[in-house]
């Protein structure tokens, strides 16, 4: 039997980069379809779960796309609701990659140093893939300063992660370099989750900085987050400091999405959310 996924995206056009990672990762076939609307989600569901008896339902399974995230999350939402008893099919979120990213980013931060009880700041955290990597963090036990250019942006977006992990990250402003070091003194990790070729990150900040010990960057689109740091490094020491450049972690969120939809054809009861994902992501570290 073939092993169809039907990928649901909120966008005009469905993403061509997360059709062919599917293929890559081994689906047989693809149901594509552009600019859904939350209320749209529950019809097409039921088209996969009563096509197929319950036995054969793991060989199907939804993929939620779109460059819009909270689009995304209603339609997971919607998705979840159109189950009932064993008639239910494997879904998995990943819109603008915002799981699959920031899960990559916090598994090679984890892998190389201890984060408990330690200061780890996440550098323009207000995006999809920052605030995904700062709750993350929390949950590992760090004590995470997410930071936007406002101190209220940074307040409201550390509101709705404690509304939707459960988490505390502390608020903080950084929009110039002389806020940047206030909010890095005494960390040990930072993450810059900013917007594509923008530098959050001078290099002789870092560079001399005493106690960071691990950086990370998911912007590959220079002038990278980290100042003279390279795309490629993954873990590269530098001044007795680990540095993973978006590269580095944009290898491994490929493996973990290759490997996310290949567990969705497993059984086919799975809900691949963030801290799902993330699961799958440590299994292959």
């Amino acid at each position: 039997m073939k092993k169809i996924l039907v990928q649901l995206d909120g966008d005009r056009t469905p993403s061509v980069f997360d059709a062919i990672t599917a293929y890559d990762a081994g689906v047989d076939a693809i149901l594509q379809y552009g600019g859904i609307d939350p209320r749209e989600v529950r019809d097409l569901v039921y088209g996969a779960m009563f096509t197929r008896g319950p036995a054969d339902l793991k060989n199907s399974a939804v993929f939620i796309g779109g460059t819009d995230v909270r689009k995304g999350e209603a339609m997971l939402q919607e998705a979840k609701q159109a189950f009932f008893g064993p008639l239910r099919v494997s879904v998995m979120l990943d819109a603008n990659g915002c799981n699959t990213t920031a899960t990559a980013a916090v598994v090679k931060i984890i892998s190389a140093t201890e984060v408990r009880g330690r200061r780890v700041v996440v550098l323009a955290g207000t995006g999809p893939v920052g605030q995904r990597a700062a709750a993350l963090l929390a949950k590992e036990g760090a004590d995470v300063v997410l930071t936007s250019r406002t101190l209220e942006r940074a307040r409201s977006t550390c509101a709705t992660l404690k509304s939707r992990f459960g988490v505390e990250p502390t608020p903080a402003a950084a929009g110039d370099p002389e806020g940047t070091r206030r909010v890095l003194e005494g960390a040990h990790a930072v993450l810059c989750t900013g917007v594509e070729g923008v530098s959050l990150l001078p290099e002789d900040m870092w560079r001399e900085h005493e106690t960071l010990a691990v950086l990370g960057d998911v912007n590959a689109v220079p002038p990278l987050g980290i100042e003279g740091s390279k795309p490629t490094w993954d873990g590269e020491e530098v001044d007795g400091k680990k540095v993973f450049g978006a590269l580095a972690i944009g290898d491994l969120k490929m493996k973990i999405h290759k490997r996310c939809i290949q567990r969705l054809f497993e059984q086919n009861d799975l809900v691949l959310d963030v801290e799902e994902i993330e699961a799958v992501a440590k299994e292959l570290v």
